[in-house]
This record gives C-alpha cells, sequence and structure tokens, in this order.
C-alpha cells in the first residue's frame, strides 16, 4: 500500500497543526514553510474544507484515493458521516497500536505492524488498515516481546493518555478494545464537518 514518506513537519506548518505530536521544529516555526510562509492568506471555504481533509488524512498517514474510500464507507452507514469517518479512522489497527502507546508515532505503529509484531484474537495481522472491532484482544507476538521497540514501549509506557475506549497492559504487552469510539472520545483536531461538506461538493 502506497504511503506518504516524506518531512512531515513542512505538513504540519503547511497546515497549522503539529501533525506528529511533539514536534519541536514545528513549535519553533509554527507558520507556513517557503519564503511567503508568513503572508497573509486569503482564507476561502474551499481551502478552509481542503485543509481539515488533508488534516486528517495526514494525521492517519492515509493516501487520497484510501481515504475518499473511507468517506465514502461513512457515508454508507446510518449516523453522522462524519462521525463514522472519524470512527473508521480510529479503529485502524495501527492507530489502535499509537493510542495505546505501543508506538511513538503512527508512522511507528503501521511499521510494526507491517512488519508482523502482532495477533489479534490470537491471529496474526500485519495490515495496518485492517479494522479492530469491540471485544478484540491485540497481542504483541511472543517472540517480539524483547525486541528493542517494545522494551521501549514497556518503560516508557504512562507518557501518553490511553483512550477510555481502549486499555492497554504494558507488562503482557496487550491491548483489549472495549468498544468502538464515539466522537466524544477522539481526540484529534479536526472539523469532519468540512471533510464532509469538501466530499459532498464532488
Amino acid at each position: 500500500m502506497a504511503r506518504y514518506t516524506g518531512p512531515m513537519t513542512k505538513k504540519s506548518r503547511r497546515l497549522g497543526v503539529d501533525l506528529v505530536g511533539g514536534d519541536a521544529a514545528f513549535e519553533r516555526r509554527p507558520y507556513p514553510p517557503g519564503m511567503h510562509g508568513r503572508g497573509r492568506i486569503k482564507e476561502s471555504e474551499y481551502l478552509l474544507q481542503l485543509r481539515e481533509k488533508q488534516k486528517a488524512r495526514i494525521s492517519y498517514g492515509i493516501m487520497e484515493r484510501q481515504f475518499f474510500n473511507y468517506y465514502a464507507e461513512a457515508s454508507r452507514r446510518p449516523g453522522k458521516t462524519g462521525d463514522n469517518l472519524l470512527q473508521l479512522l480510529e479503529c485502524r489497527l495501527d492507530n489502535v497500536v499509537y493510542r495505546a502507546g505501543f508506538a511513538r508515532t503512527r508512522r511507528h505503529a503501521r511499521q510494526l505492524v507491517s512488519h508482523g509484531h502482532f495477533l489479534v484474537n490470537g491471529k496474526k495481522v500485519d495490515i495496518p488498515s485492517y479494522q479492530v472491532s469491540q471485544y478484540d484482544i491485540i497481542d504483541v507476538k511472543e517472540k517480539s516481546l524483547e525486541t528493542t521497540p517494545f522494551i521501549v514501549a514497556r518503560e516508557t509506557h504512562g507518557e501518553r493518555v490511553v483512550p477510555a475506549w481502549l486499555q492497554a497492559l504494558p507488562t503482557r504487552m496487550r491491548i483489549l478494545v472495549h468498544q468502538v469510539p464515539v466522537r466524544a472520545q477522539i481526540d484529534v483536531p479536526v472539523q469532519e464537518q468540512l471533510i464532509v461538506e469538501f466530499y459532498s461538493k464532488k
């Protein structure tokens, strides 16, 4: 699956929000990159909608086609399309690993999943976009427990708050999915209604 591998700080500065989390370079220069970065940009309705879509897409590390597919699936489901979209993104396996504190960033989580370090309900899953469900149990493979990323994860666990819809057991390197998240439990700096408006015009 294609993915963006370029500099994230540049994307963060362009969109005006720290997409990585704790990005010191963004903190130093929180204005757009380039020689006209400090200039005034005309804030059109389209630009605001596009910016929100890009924030969500880049935050979760998804390419354009896959993100549109998530939107299409969200619009087919009952309920608010924007809430459904964020729920689908949050339930990606790589995001769950990141949210549970077992990886530093979503990029790092994606790499760990792709390398086959995780079991979901006892079965190996190496697809970052795999959708977890309520009551799923996610374990680090026994052979992977003593590798450096997971030793570090155990030592540093607790530095980031685990959302209430998940439970992380760092001593066993296990994640319990208590429920799929509702909008109030999803902490992303995105106005999802603007994303819905962006796609509804196409």
